[in-house]
């Protein structure tokens, strides 16, 4: 048997994942849903899964923190994230934070489930679309240089570090917001806000709220 987490705050789609798998493989036992990123979390500690299928966007904290967070604390979990975002900043993230395959929802329940017994044993798996994308990205590291810190003397290297969602928190932040002011003009959980500034502290090597504000006000798109 295989026992599987499905974290996604779509009801409906979580349930419907459900009853299609169970039926169509005698292998695979759902063992808990999860609604949140942080239920997610401890449904994971408490259950112990095989397998997590992961939602990237969910209320409280959303899937790539959440797999961080159960990959460090339960390395023998494997993480497969199961979502309709193919932005790069989230499938760099996610397969960087300890999720073992990125697949696009369209799939079909079939190949899901093929999905699903490849990385029981091991494997590594992506969507297609995903490679691709995986492909370019490289590609793109290659001809520009890989970018993975802050230079500060050279303020410019940020806009490539952060992922658009972290971009924006930042500038709030420079703006004096706090963040529960964050949170509301984003329409966000305040739990996001700060799993998000925590990356930001770490992407950027800056562990000082004040000096981390200075730094952002200082900071510039760069011109293109």
């Amino acid at each position: 048997m295989i026992s599987i987490i499905i974290a996604d705050d779509q009801t409906l789609f979580a349930e419907t994942l459900k009853m299609v798998l169970e039926s169509r493989s005698p292998a695979i036992r759902i063992v808990g849903i999860a609604k949140t990123g942080s239920e997610a979390v401890k449904l994971a500690e408490q259950l112990r899964p095989d397998i997590v299928l992961m939602d990237v966007r969910m209320p409280e904290m959303d899937g790539v923190f959440a797999t961080k967070m159960i990959h460090s604390r339960l390395p023998g979990i494997r993480i497969i994230m199961l979502t309709t975002y193919d932005d790069d900043e989230y499938i760099i993230d996610a397969l960087t934070h300890g999720a073992v395959g990125y697949i696009l929802k369209n799939i079909a329940p079939d190949k899901l489930i093929d999905c699903i017994a490849a990385v029981k044993t091991g494997n590594v798996l992506i969507s297609p679309e995903i490679a691709k994308k995986l492909i370019e990205y490289a590609a793109g590291l290659k001809a520009g240089g890989e970018k993975t810190a802050l230079d500060t003397s050279g303020a410019d290297i940020w806009y490539d570090v952060l992922s658009r969602r972290e971009r924006e928190i930042l500038g709030l932040l420079a703006e004096g917001l706090d963040n529960r002011q964050i949170a509301d003009k984003l329409f966000l959980a305040d739990q996001t806000v700060k799993n998000h500034i925590s990356v930001i502290y770490s992407k950027l090597g800056v562990h000082d709220r004040v000096k981390l504000a200075m730094l952002a006000k200082e900071m510039k798109r760069p011109e293109k």
